[in-house]
């Protein structure tokens, strides 16, 4: 499990592997840590992630908070089929653009 971050003018490229869960919670609050630029575009890779829990829902959730709420602009990509399912099934379709 890892998570990469790229961070290039306004736009920050997140790829995440293995289980998204709490054990990445430490490497996630990094992100959440570091500073912002207003109108930042996140990406986030999930085509390697096998797994997610609750606690990965709520990471993203702190993602977008940080990112400015309704306003933000975080896109989540490449997710196998029954990733997509949880995340509509929490109803993240209304917060986040997935594909």
């Amino acid at each position: 499990m890892s998570i990469n971050v790229v961070r290039k003018d306004k736009e920050v490229n997140i790829s995440i592997s293995g289980r998204f869960d709490f054990s990445m919670n430490n490497e996630f609050r990094k992100i959440l840590s570091a500073p912002s630029e207003v109108g930042e575009q996140f990406s986030i890779d999930m085509g390697a992630v096998e797994d997610l829990d609750s606690s990965a829902l709520g990471m993203l959730l702190l993602l977008r908070e940080k990112a400015g709420g309704d306003t933000a602009n975080i896109k989540i990509q490449k997710c196998r089929e029954d990733i997509i399912e949880m995340l509509k099934m929490a109803n993240f379709q209304t917060m986040f653009d997935i594909s």
